[in-house]
C-alpha cells in the first residue's frame, strides 16, 4: 500500500531543506498492540545516523515507545535503542502478557465487572515488562531526549504531562490505564487514566518545547471504518477509536492557526520553519480499524512492525516535498487504496 504522507508546512517560502532532517521531533500515538507499526519506524529511524531525536511526546503505547527509545539511547546508543524495542515487544508477546479474561473481548468484562472485580490483587504485567527493559534512573539523570508524557487526570478531565525528570514505571502505568482494564493510577494522591482520553499524542506541547523544526507524528489508531457498527462489541471498539483518535487533528488545526503568531516573536526561527508530517498505521496495514489493539500475537506484531518500517522508509527517502495546499485534504484521511 501506499505511503500517505499529511504534512503542515508553514514555511513562508518552500526552499529545500536538507533531507532527511538533521533534528526530528517525535509525536507518538496510543493504541495497544498497533504501537507495533511504531516500534518499526523508530526501528528504520533510529538507523539513519544523520537524525538526532530531540524531542518525544508519546500517550499509552506511545509513552511506552518512547520511554524505550530515550532508554536504549541512554544505555546503549543507536543500536541499544533498537534491542530495547525488539526485547520490549518480544517481551510482551512471547509472555503471559494479559490474564485470560482480559483477552475475551472487552465488553463481556465491563457489562458486569470493574477492574477491581475481575482483577483484585492489580496484576499488571506491564509493569514487569517496563521495569525489564527501561531503566528509569538512566532516564532522570542522563541527557537523552526531551519526554513529554500524557495522562489524564481523573477528577479535573485535563491533561498532565510528565518530564524526564519525573518519570517512573507508574507514570508510565499512568499514560497506560485503561480504566475498564487497569485500577487507576494514583501519583501523589492524583489519580489517573490513560492520556490518549485527553491529548493522543501530545502535539502542542511538543512543538512548544522541542527545538526541532521538523515533527513526525506516528498515528496507530484507526480512524476510518468499512460500515457502521451494528452489535454491541462492534459498537464498543469503534467508540473506543472515534475517543482515541479525535483529539489529534484538533492539536493539528491549533498548530495551523498558532504558528503564525508564534513565529512573530520567535528569534530562533522554528515557527517560522515548522514542518509536521504524519504517518498512519491504517493506510500501510489493511483492515486495521477491525483488528484487535489487543492482540500480541508475534506474528501479528511482525507485520506491523514491517509496515511500520516501511512507511519510515518510505519517509526518508520521499524525493518531493509534499504541496502545502494539499495538507487538509489529506490530513482528513484521503487515501491512495
Amino acid at each position: 500500500m501506499d505511503l500517505v504522507k499529511a504534512t503542515l508546512d508553514l514555511r513562508p517560502n518552500k526552499m529545500r531543506r536538507p533531507w532527511p532532517p538533521k533534528n526530528l521531533a517525535l509525536a507518538l500515538q496510543g493504541g495497544g498492540s498497533f504501537g507495533a507499526f511504531t516500534w518499526g519506524a523508530l526501528d528504520r529511524l533510529l538507523e539513519e545516523e544523520c537524525i538526532h531525536f530531540d524531542a518525544l511526546s508519546g500517550a499509552s503505547a506511545g509513552a511506552v515507545n518512547a520511554v524505550l527509545l530515550a532508554s536504549g539511547l541512554a544505555s546503549g546508543g543507536r543500536e541499544g535503542a533498537r534491542k530495547t524495542l525488539e526485547a520490549f515487544w518480544s517481551h510482551v508477546s512471547h509472555s503471559a502478557f494479559l490474564p485470560k479474561a482480559v483477552s475475551l473481548p472487552l465488553g463481556l468484562l465491563t457489562r458486569s465487572l470493574s477492574p477491581y472485580q475481575f482483577n483484585p490483587f492489580d496484576l499488571n504485567p506491564l509493569r514487569t515488562a517496563l521495569e525489564a527493559h527501561v531503566d528509569f534512573e538512566l532516564l532522570r539523570r542522563t541527557h537523552c531526549p526531551r519526554l513529554l508524557i500524557a495522562a489524564t487526570r481523573v477528577t479535573a478531565a485535563s491533561l498532565r504531562l510528565f518530564h524526564n525528570e519525573e518519570l517512573t514505571v507508574e507514570t508510565i502505568l499512568a499514560s497506560a490505564c485503561l480504566p475498564l482494564l487497569h485500577h487507576t493510577i494514583e501519583i501523589d494522591g492524583e489519580p489517573y487514566w490513560d492520556g490518549g482520553y485527553v491529548a493522543n499524542p501530545p502535539l502542542t506541547p511538543l512543538v512548544a518545547e522541542t527545538d526541532a523544526a521538523d515533527v513526525l507524528v506516528i498515528q496507530i489508531t484507526p480512524t476510518r471504518a468499512q460500515k457502521a457498527p451494528r452489535t454491541r462489541s462492534e459498537i464498543e471498539h469503534r467508540i473506543d477509536q472515534i475517543n482515541f483518535a479525535s483529539t489529534l487533528d484538533r492539536e493539528i488545526e491549533a498548530i495551523r492557526l498558532l504558528a503564525p503568531l508564534c513565529a512573530a516573536g520567535d528569534a530562533s526561527g522554528k515557527w517560522a520553519h515548522l514542518r509536521i508530517d504524519r504517518l498512519s498505521a491504517e493506510n500501510e496495514v489493511e483492515r486495521l480499524a477491525e483488528a484487535s489493539p489487543g492482540n500480541l500475537d508475534w506474528n501479528f506484531l511482525l507485520g506491523l512492525r514491517d509496515a511500520g518500517y516501511a512507511a519510515a522508509n518510505a519517509w526518508i527517502h520521499q524525493t518531493d516535498q509534499p504541496p502545502h495546499d494539499d495538507f487538509w485534504a489529506n490530513a482528513k484521511g484521503s487515501s491512495h487504496d
